[in-house]
């Protein structure tokens, strides 16, 4: 029983020391006064940065361990100057295809290792369609998906979001990270010692902030 009443009363010191841990305009920024109607982590990435490519381990774990309902989103930007935004945008819906098809990280990491681990970046779309179709997608699936509304759309999103927040200067930089969007994630203020648990409590104590 004693035991038993101490795990209780940990319990609820969990929340009041995560909110003594993590403080806002250090950890976290309001970007906004209302909340996504269903809980969410998005990520606002590009396939042609070095950090990006770096945290893609960091995300996917993450993305794992989130709570029962919440849904991990990446949103891939176009201004990264080394590749067209028109091959940026093949990428991005390249992207989407494998995810609506359950192999979104598998394609993601084998999109960054082409780019950043073998140092063979894409020349043009049949080169980003190679790659997709050896990780088991089928031609008809993918070459019909590329070119749906339904794809297009999305990546249509991706854009406009891009853009809003880069009018209001808080999209600075990638990777980027937002819980409901509302709190920006302050990646350079957390412990890199300990980055992934940091990063995994802070998600953790933000979706529950207004929950």
């Amino acid at each position: 029983m004693k035991k038993l009443l101490s795990v209780i009363a940990l319990t609820l010191l969990l929340p009041f020391a995560a909110q003594a841990k993590f403080e806002q305009g250090k950890h976290y920024d309001v970007i906004s006064e209302q909340k996504t109607a269903k809980p969410e982590v998005k990520e606002y990435f590009s396939f042609y940065c070095g950090g990006c490519n770096a945290f893609e381990p960091v995300a996917q774990s993450i993305a794992k361990k989130l709570p029962e309902g919440t849904e991990f989103k990446k949103v891939h930007v176009d201004f990264i100057r080394a590749a067209s935004p028109e091959l940026q945008n093949t990428l991005a819906r390249a992207y989407v295809v494998a995810k609506s098809q359950g192999k979104g990280d598998q394609i993601a990491s084998a999109i960054f290792n082409q780019i950043h681990r073998n140092r063979a970046p894409f020349s043009n779309e049949n080169e980003i369609r190679s790659l997709v179709l050896i990780h088991d997608i089928e031609p008809d699936t993918y070459d019909k998906a590329m070119k749906s509304f339904a794809v297009r759309g999305a990546v249509n999103q991706m854009k406009k979001e891009q853009d809003e927040l880069s009018e209001k200067r808080i999209l600075t930089g990638v990777p980027m990270l937002v819980v409901n969007g509302k709190y920006k994630i302050n990646n350079a203020a957390l412990d890199s010692r300990n980055y992934e648990k940091e990063m995994q409590e802070l998600i953790n104590f933000l979706l529950q902030k207004d929950a």
